[in-house]
């Protein structure tokens, strides 16, 4: 069987990729909203203005309603909601977390999603909640690694099989399952049961779970957040490698008068100003109905989605994730996964710029890989390192080699200077972070070459922060 996800652009662990299904691609990341067969709040045919190319809804709710589930097996489960493009289809998998049992086994409703035309269907996964204790997430993840390989038998040629990735906030697990997954013949892979970590803004441990998920599969998997639809964190889980989103956000929080922004929530009656120009916001008035405030919902979410793919394309991914990650929460998580910025360099695409937008960005993969390069320059004696090359000419005679000094990357020689990322970068004067990475970088160059060094800076930079580099090079001020 051909590979259906194909990856068209990368940035960071982001990728815009077409997923193909039988009613159509794909183009990912993709946020499916979700669609309640009774009772929703926008209709499944007025998606596609909004930029909605595929839809979600739970296919255990149709089979449980004699009315809906007599016509999904007529005409299809595309007949019965009106909308022809990729519909995916849920298990009861939430119910059965909400409810703690629901009445049907996995493989008959993963044959109903079958029988109804569903593009991507998904067994009845056991979502393990976070912190539960290793034997009861080892012991459920297991019938979900069962019901997968029974969904495998029965789901037919056409439809595309989800296979949901279990292990609760248990790494180990979480990758293992990933890995065993990785060797089935599956097309997506939900990572399941983090809605409570969204919902308690637990973003850092969301980050890690997703980490551990993403080293377990092939890179080439399309990986799916189960119930993320706040498009305030998408650009970080895109940063991260998830592909597709569902959520029913946009409903629930326009039925409690919540209006979403990509940098957070706000009650629309604390708003006296609409922020934003979607068609439903360009009017004025602040006083939207629940279905215009869902409308604005999904219209800022697609917005989102646009500017994580231009991003990637520019090969700016990193700074919109610095920007959007000011909430404490996911500022917090950023800070998380940057302690894992190894895994980050070695599939980090080349760059053309570097903006320096925050202090996160002295922790890019970029600094680190400029750190590696430096241990290829062939150093001895004594090396005079300035950051004002105009003061530093008459004393350059009495070293034996003089670098150059540019936080947050370090040390680096003159041919490299109109060189990524030395000549391509935008960055303000040495704050505290760009400098103790800067010199991070610099005291390695000095322990690995075992030079004699001599440090001349400016009074940009700030001494105090300078203090560990003075056990290891001398430090003079211009």
């Amino acid at each position: 069987m051909p590979d259906r996800f194909e990856i068209t652009h990368k940035d960071v662990f982001g990728r815009i990729g077409k997923l193909t299904t039988p009613h159509g691609p794909i183009e990912t990341p993709a946020l499916l909203p979700v669609v309640n067969p009774n009772a929703a709040l926008v209709a499944p045919d007025e998606m596609r203005q909004f930029g909605a190319v595929a839809l979600i809804t739970n296919a255990y709710i149709v089979y449980r309603n004699t009315r809906l589930k007599e016509a999904a097996l007529s005409g299809g489960i595309h007949q019965l909601l009106g909308f022809d493009g990729p519909i995916m289809t849920d298990s009861g998998s939430f119910q059965l977390s909400t409810y703690g049992s629901i009445e049907v086994r996995s493989e008959e409703i993963v044959a109903f999603q079958r029988d109804i035309g569903s593009d991507i269907g998904t067994p009845i996964d056991i979502p393990t909640p976070p912190d539960v204790p290793f034997e009861r997430a080892l012991r459920e993840l297991n019938v979900t690694l069962e019901r997968i390989r029974e969904a495998m038998t029965c789901c037919g040629a056409e439809m595309l099989l989800a296979a949901p990735i279990q292990g609760s906030t248990h790494l180990d697990l979480r990758e293992q399952h990933a890995r065993l997954l990785s060797t089935l013949d599956a097309d997506v892979y939900p990572i399941g049961a983090v809605v409570p970590l969204m919902e308690s803004y637990r973003y850092s441990d969301l980050s890690n779970v997703i980490m551990a998920c993403k080293a377990g599969l092939a890179l080439n998997k399309p990986v799916h957040l189960f119930g993320a639809g706040h498009p305030m964190m998408f650009a970080l889980a895109v940063a991260l490698g998830c592909d597709l989103f569902d959520s029913a956000a946009y409903a629930l929080y326009a039925r409690a008068g919540r209006y979403l922004t990509a940098s957070g929530t706000h009650q629309l009656s604390d708003l006296a100003y609409l922020p934003c120009s979607c068609p439903v916001c360009a009017a004025g008035d602040p006083k939207l109905t629940e279905r215009e405030l869902a409308e604005h919902n999904l219209w800022v979410s697609f917005a989102e989605l646009k500017t994580i793919k231009q991003a990637i394309v520019d090969g700016q991914l990193w700074e919109l994730v610095e920007r959007r990650c000011r909430y404490p929460a996911l500022l917090q998580a950023l800070r998380t996964i940057q302690k894992s910025c190894a895994s980050f360099e070695a599939i980090e695409p080349l760059k053309c710029s570097f903006l320096y937008t925050s202090t996160e960005s002295a922790e890019r993969p970029d600094v680190a890989r400029f750190s590696k390069k430096l241990n290829n320059l062939e150093l001895t004696g004594r090396v005079l390192i300035t950051t004002n090359r105009k003061k530093t000419r008459d004393m350059e005679q009495e070293f034996d080699t003089t670098l150059l000094m540019k936080a947050p990357f370090g040390p680096y020689p003159q041919e490299l200077a109109e060189t990524y990322p030395i000549g391509q970068s935008e960055v303000p004067a040495p704050d505290h972070a760009s400098t103790k990475s800067a010199v991070r970088n610099l005291i390695e160059l000095i322990r690995s070459k075992n030079l004699e060094a001599t440090f001349a800076y400016d009074d940009r930079w700030n001494r105090e922060d300078l203090v560990e580099l003075s056990s290891y090079a001398t430090l003079l001020p211009l």
